[in-house]
């Protein structure tokens, strides 16, 4: 086991009958091949070719020991070939992590499609909210929302979603609609936990393009789901600052209205994140491209 590349070489030369043609199928020199089965030999105490000025003939031993390199050499091919088809076809278990609100709003709808697409694969997906260390939980990509953190991982961006500022018809009566961000401190505002500062929004400044506007909020409620929050502004406690993949259809149906339009901040990425691999598996890149496929367009998040 401590010179597989000598045991290749020894079997080449003898299925080649010579050094000269041996060194000729694999690349290298004459020189360098007699060289690696002289070290082979040695290694193992025992002639296995008896070299003469017109052929090479195996020893007894020889002969015996290549049959047994043989067989560890087809194994090794049949190894090989199998992991080449692993990378073309996707098929195995697929490990997902992906935010729980997108997850069940979207990708529930998604996966069967998926599913039946690559009948020799299966899946399993993590709904939750927590940023998963890919690498050290198994997973073999998430689906991530927002600004990404820096990091080794590989991010693709699938889609987009905005977000939007919405309360009901009802709140927005009784409280006033805010004409500007700096309004908000006197709302009732729901916060997301996992937010990196959940009291504080960001509006995008049109007189000052690439600038924001900062607004600190409060509010009765908080939680690190955003559905939740969704349906406590839709009963009409307070407003939502939250992604459309959440509260499109209840902006459709007009169980909750917007508000800030001009302030809106430019859309946010919808992204899927893989561990750096030179070569990506083939279930993990027709993931990938069944995403970006079935969220390209805008109308599936955006009311």
């Amino acid at each position: 086991m401590q010179d597989l590349s000598g045991i290749a070489v020894f079997a080449a030369v003898v299925e080649e009958g010579s050094f000269t043609s041996a060194a000729d199928k694999l690349g290298q020199s004459k020189s360098a091949i007699s060289k690696q089965v002289t070290r082979l030999e040695q290694r193992l105490g025992a002639q296995l070719l008896a070299r003469t000025t017109r052929r090479l003939n195996l020893t007894e031993v020889g002969q015996a020991y290549y049959e047994r390199c043989r067989r560890i050499i087809s194994e090794a091919e049949e190894a090989e070939l199998a992991v080449t088809k692993l990378q073309d076809v996707p098929r195995g278990r697929l490990r997902v992590s992906a935010p729980l609100s997108f997850g069940v709003a979207h990708l529930a709808a998604a996966l069967p499609d998926f599913m039946c697409a690559h009948r020799e694969l299966s899946v399993e997906i993590d709904f939750s909210d927590r940023k998963v260390d890919l690498v050290e939980e198994g997973f073999d990509l998430a689906v991530r929302i927002g600004v990404l953190q820096d990091s080794s991982l590989i991010a693709k961006r699938i889609a987009e979603t905005r977000v939007v500022l919405a309360a009901t018809q009802s709140y927005w009566d009784e409280n006033g609609m805010p004409a500007h961000p700096s309004d908000l401190a006197d709302h009732n505002c729901l916060t997301y936990t996992y937010l990196n500062a959940p009291n504080t929004w960001r509006f995008r400044d049109p007189d000052n393009p690439g600038e924001d506007i900062t607004v600190r909020v409060k509010g009765s409620m908080t939680s690190n789901n955003g559905n939740i929050l969704a349906q406590t502004a839709a009963s009409g406690i307070g407003i939502v600052f939250t992604p459309t993949f959440i509260c499109a259809e209840a902006i459709r149906s007009g169980a909750l209205v917007t508000a800030l339009a001009e302030y809106e901040p430019a859309p946010i990425g919808i992204y899927a994140i893989y561990p750096p691999n030179r070569h990506l598996s083939a279930k993990v890149r027709a993931f990938i491209d069944f995403l970006a496929a079935r969220f390209a367009g805008p109308e599936t998040m955006w009311p």
